[in-house]
Parts: C-alpha cells; structure tokens; sequence
C-alpha cells in the first residue's frame, strides 16, 4: 500500500515534503501549508498513522523507503525539500543516509540520535503495558485527553479533533512500534558522503540529549548547519518540541528562508 498523501501548491513550484512526529499525522503540519501556499506541498500520514494505518509495520526504515518512493512519484522533478520533526526528522535522517538524491535541502528538528537516561525500561512488554493501563481505559475521556494533549504533546486547543481521533484509534501495537524505533535510531551509516545542505534544530531548552543530538547531526554531515531555537515566548518541553504548532510564524520563516538560501531568523543561534 502507498502511503496516504495531502497534496497542494501550484503545478511548477518547487515541493516539500513535511514528515510528522510519531503517535501524531499530518494535520500537524496545517500552520506550515496554509502560510507556504507558493510551493508545492506533500504531506503523508505516515506508516501505521492516520490515513495511512494499513501500511504495516511502522519502522523508521520502511518510512524513509516509502517517503523516497512518494518523491519518486509526485514530487516536482522526482526532488523534494524535506522537512521532518521528531520522528519525522529521524526518519529524514534515514532518507539521507539510504536515498540523499531525492532531496534537494533538509532541515532535521529535534531528531533523537543518543540514549535518554532512565529509557531502559522501555521494552516492548512495559510499554504495551503503559498503553494498557494509561490509553485504553480512557480513550473517551475528554479531560484525560485534553491533559495528554497539553503536557505530554504540547499541541495547542485548535487540534484537539485531530488528537483526539489518533488518541483513539492508537493500539499497543502501533505505539509500541513507534516509542521502540525512537529510542533505538542512532546516526545512519554513510552521512559523511551526502552532500544535501542541511538545517538541524532543536529547543534550547530541550533536554541536553536532544541538544548534544543537534550537535551529532552536524558533525555527521558535510553539509550541516546546527541552531537551537530561542523561543520569546515561555515554553513547556513538549510546546518547544513541537514547535512548529506552537510557534508556526518562526517555524514558516525558518523554512522560508533555508529553502530559498536566505539568511535565518534570529531566533536560530549557533550551537
């Protein structure tokens, strides 16, 4: 099965491709297509997500293959500019690592490539547990949701429709998938050859392993220019994770700018 895409832009633009983070789907990326309406926009729903659940098993190595596959296929002149986040920028690092000549430029934020102290624990049986005992009994609960939404995602109150909707169909199965191949994704082999222009980013005041992965990504790729975000706003760790919800107009400008070869926000500071 092909993976379920949102497709929009003009006809000779250049495209992007947006890659969500896991548990999440496309509709994550509603700020980023409504504000950068002049290029050609690609947005799937991942493997095991969305529209895209029958697509099985979620691995970030299957995605990175199915996302070239989409380039292949609709992008304008078989090349795309990706943009991924959390996992969604885990799996851009893979498209570079297995297929860098489907991308034009890359910006990678807040890709986890080093362990989380304490994340040990996270075996598949403790975690298929965890959704047993934290997700299933309240998959109706609104106020459970809401509370997840705003602590544990940071995604603001206008999707709370769409959370909701993935909150409920997610299974022990497809969580499962989602929070093993996070914690276990290291840095590809081969990125010291790929010569993709690429933008990594994380919070600065992400925890220090996402911070220190910032600094791995760079390393690793010739090309790489590494920032963390200064947020002017006060926010929490999963508000600044998922910041391209929470702060969209920095977020777009960011974009904006590295596709096209102009100069960063401010808010971007060397690492």
């Amino acid at each position: 099965m092909d993976l379920y895409v949102n497709e929009s832009g003009p006809d000779a633009a250049e495209s992007i491709v947006f890659l969500h983070g896991g548990g999440g789907g496309g509709w994550m990326w509603q700020p980023q297509v409504k504000e950068l309406p002049d290029f050609h926009c690609l947005v799937p729903d991942l493997p095991e997500h969305g529209r895209s659940m029958g697509v099985k098993p979620f691995s970030i190595a299957n995605s990175a293959e199915q996302v070239a596959e989409l380039i292949r296929k609709h992008a304008h002149g078989g090349k795309a500019h990706v943009v991924g986040l959390s996992q969604g920028a885990q799996i851009t690092l893979a498209l570079l690592g297995t297929t860098p000549e489907v991308v034009e430029r890359a910006i990678i934020s807040s890709a986890l490539v080093r362990p989380i102290p304490g994340a040990n624990w996270m075996s598949p049986g403790m975690i298929a547990w965890s959704v047993k005992w934290s997700v299933e009994p309240f998959k109706n609960s609104d106020w459970w949701i809401r509370l997840n939404m705003k602590y544990s995602a940071g995604v603001p109150d206008a999707y709370y429709p769409q959370f909701k909707a993935d909150f409920q169909d997610i299974s022990e199965e497809q969580f499962t998938h989602i929070i093993i191949e996070n914690q276990r994704f290291r840095l590809p082999d081969g990125l010291g050859q790929v010569q993709v222009p690429t933008l990594v980013v994380a919070g600065k005041k992400e925890y220090g392993a996402m911070r220190q992965s910032v600094k791995d990504i760079e390393a690793a790729l010739p090309k790489a220019k590494g920032f963390l975000v200064a947020h002017k706003k006060h926010f929490s760790l999963a508000q600044e994770h998922n910041w391209n919800m929470n702060a969209p107009e920095l977020f777009n400008r960011m974009v904006r700018a590295w596709i096209t070869d102009q100069s960063l926000p401010a808010e971007l500071e060397a690492i």
